[in-house]
């Protein structure tokens, strides 16, 4: 590697470091369980209203995803960092608020959570964005940290509150409202997201079916040089201006190709694997005999970053077809907008993340009910602040099992495509198996003692399916509007977990009773909330269904594709 080369990829370290600091700071809405039965007593919510407060922080996070990620996608990542910070202070401070004033109205407490969910979708989608872009031959593993700390977040907040602040939901609020901001705003001085270090000019050309590919040829060390202090008026990772679009090919191909190789997001130099520009080839050949005759043999150093490190290559022009970046899938196809709507695979995956993630997100927002219930019907001695303890205790078995299935899951889809060439979607299949197994523990756990293998398995099942999803919606409708596409899919659990988290509530409240204080609470254990679990279960059943399908319909999709780029070069 040379210095500069040297420089780039530390940069990218402390960026990819920076992410999941941004990340840990963006999970919080998963601690919720950790001081609403807390605050529900307090300000006399009943369970179905404190669920309503959850909900609004899930609709923050997931209902505002499409125009985030539009936002994400044509401003770059950064100023969608700081904005999170704001809504994220702005959401904790109130409600930390309304606890020690024992009062406020539940559409204000509502509107407050829904900014604390806004404000981790916003940062969240630029720390995604940014491991996404820096680390193109290693995605799944560059995104898979990002998304494990955000699964730990709750962990690691409820870690804090309990050694700092043990039974105290008013501090607690107060440190999630001052940690949040704090992590995130700290983090923005370190993203950034890394041009690669290649000389190449972008020509840009057009092919039915797939975004704009492009054609390249090798500049001089001095031309490269001379254009790296120039930069580029685009931060990388932004969407093309109109400048850029393919209908200005023939304009476009001396104005603005010079620019563009500083580009990555949109301006990834790129060669269709299928039709491979015998210009190209001549380009590149005739740049190596100009370099032959001048006397420049620089060209491994301006070469390697558009290779894999694993990659040797002899001659300039094989980086057109060698290049796994140019070569990989994701960056062939741009299907966003109403494109997507139209895709068949995109309500597959729908589907399968409205199903899955509301399963989760019902015991991710109730687990505190869980806890009190089977606590109480156990021991109905048991002190408040012994109460609290106990909800923290599991909604950081929660987080840790959200951080190993997204970390497990982001590694592993990496060796299913790398070593075994098996679909990532097989990782969903695993996250419905696991989220099964957490119902079948659900429904038969009367001891509070075993309720962490109901904690545990819904927090690996739901690492696992959000650990690998961004991938997989990178590889099928392309890494260039990825924040945007994800923004589609997320959200469907807005969808699912209002209907799960909402029926949850509704049982839970049939069998709970209202004191002279008006403070409501269920003692029948088990049974104040086993009609929600046997609905879950049989949702796994479906959600298991649908994922196979999804496999069989890729492997019949990938399969027509390679059989037409076959004929193609036939």
């Amino acid at each position: 590697m040379t210095l500069s080369t040297n420089r780039v990829y530390n940069a990218r370290i402390v960026s990819s470091v920076a992410a999941t600091v941004i990340s840990l700071a963006c999970g919080t809405n998963y601690v919720y369980s950790a001081w609403a039965p807390q605050f529900a007593d307090k300000l006399l919510l009943s369970a179905t209203e404190s669920n309503l407060i959850g909900l609004a922080g899930n609709l923050g996070m997931y209902s505002m995803g499409v125009p985030v990620g539009m936002f994400v996608d044509s401003k770059g990542p950064r100023p969608a960092v700081i904005v999170g910070a704001v809504l994220l202070g702005l959401g904790y401070y109130p409600l930390h608020q309304a606890y020690n004033a024992g009062h406020g109205s539940v559409p204000w407490l509502c509107f407050v959570s829904y900014l604390t969910g806004l404000g981790g979708c916003m940062a969240f989608a630029a720390a995604v964005k940014t491991s996404a872009l820096n680390w193109p031959h290693h995605r799944g593993t560059a995104t898979a940290f990002p998304l494990a700390a955000f699964g730990l977040s709750a962990f690691f907040f409820a870690l804090v509150g309990s050694v700092f602040f043990p039974g105290s939901p008013s501090r607690f609020l107060m440190l999630l409202a001052c940690g949040t901001f704090g992590l995130t705003f700290v983090g923005f001085f370190f993203l950034r997201v890394l041009p690669p270090h290649a000389p190449y000019h972008a020509v840009l050309d057009v092919e039915p079916g797939m975004s704009d590919s492009r054609q390249l040829h090798r500049t001089t060390s001095e031309e490269s040089k001379g254009r790296a202090g120039r930069g580029h008026p685009n931060e990388p990772g932004m969407s093309p201006t109109a400048t850029d679009t393919p209908t200005n090919n023939t304009s476009m191909t001396q104005k603005a190709a010079p620019e563009h190789g500083e580009d990555e997001a949109n301006s990834t130099a790129r060669e269709s694997p299928s039709h491979p520009s015998a210009e190209g080839h001549s380009r590149a050949a005739g740049a190596e005999d100009g370099e032959e005759a001048s006397g420049i043999r620089d060209g491994a150093d301006e070469t390697s970053s558009l290779l894999s490190q694993s990659t040797s290559s002899s001659l300039p022009g094989e980086v057109l077809v060698q290049s796994s970046v140019d070569m990989d899938r994701s960056h062939r196809i741009d299907i966003r907008g109403v494109n997507l709507l139209k895709n068949f695979e995109f309500w597959q995956l729908f589907t399968i993340m409205a199903v899955l993630s509301g399963i989760g997100l019902m015991t991710i927002n109730n687990i505190g009910n869980d806890v009190t219930a089977l606590w109480k019907h156990y021991d109905d001695s048991i002190d408040d602040k012994t109460l609290v303890l106990r909800q923290q205790l599991h909604v950081s078995i929660l987080s840790i099992g959200s951080f190993s299935g997204r970390l497990l899951s982001g590694v592993g889809s990496d060796f299913l495509v790398k070593v075994l060439h098996a679909s990532r979607v097989w990782c969903l299949v695993v996250a419905s198996g696991i989220f099964s197994l957490a119902q079948v523990c659900a429904l038969n756990m009367t001891n509070p003692h075993l309720l962490g293998f109901v904690s545990g398995f819904s927090g690996l099942g739901y690492g696992f399916l959000f650990g690998v999803f961004p991938s997989i919606v990178a590889e099928s409708f392309g890494i260039h509007g990825l924040s945007q596409n994800w923004g589609f899919m997320t959200l469907s659990p807005v969808i699912s977990s209002n209907i799960f988290n909402l029926f949850y509530g509704a049982v839970y409240d049939a069998h709970s009773v209202v004191d002279k204080d008006g403070v409501s609470s269920c003692a029948d254990g088990l049974e104040c909330y086993r009609a929600a679990y046997v609905v879950t279960l049989a949702a796994c059943g479906l959600g298991l269904v649908v994922t196979l399908w999804v496999i069989w319909h890729q492997s019949r999709v990938r399969l027509a594709e390679s059989a037409g780029k076959s004929r193609a070069r036939e």
